[in-house]
């Protein structure tokens, strides 16, 4: 029992190891764009899945919904986005991503794809499929954990 318990904690430790020096590798690269990884996030959604209402963003990104209004309040003030009224139900606000975002993103994207790719180059693609079907795995059944 004791050697399966310090075998998932050496997985555990490597995993959050692994999990932060990638993580800190994609910040750097976001950051030398001029925006945090939030604002990256909320752009990055707006981008490919189109307008989101605000009070959606939060679940869709990970973070919480407090700190919604502060991030899009920075973007609106830098130009990559709107508030759009819901013109069915006045109590939704949408986010819409800008032509200034989306020319941003059309430049930043691309390189950004190639950085992560960079950073997992380490890895095949029949591990990195391995490590996808073995990291969603974990994900779910730690998830009927909650």
């Amino acid at each position: 029992m004791e050697q399966k318990q310090d075998l998932s904690l050496k997985l555990f430790i490597v995993l959050s190891r692994a999990s932060r020096t990638i993580n800190d590798l994609v910040h750097q690269d976001i950051q030398s764009y001029g925006l945090n990884p939030t604002e990256f996030a909320v752009l990055e959604l707006l981008y490919h899945k189109g307008d989101q209402p605000l009070q959606k963003i939060g679940e869709k990104i990970l973070i919480a919904s407090g700190s919604i209004t502060y991030v899009v309040d920075k973007l609106e003030q830098k130009g990559y986005l709107t508030r759009n009224p819901c013109p069915n139900d006045r109590r939704i606000i949408y986010a819409a991503i800008t032509d200034k975002g989306k020319e941003l993103f059309d430049e930043i994207f691309p390189n950004h794809k190639s950085k992560i790719d960079e950073i997992v180059r380490g890895l095949s693609d029949e591990e990195k499929n391995e490590a996808i079907f073995l990291l969603k795995k974990l994900g779910i059944y730690a998830k009927h954990l909650e």
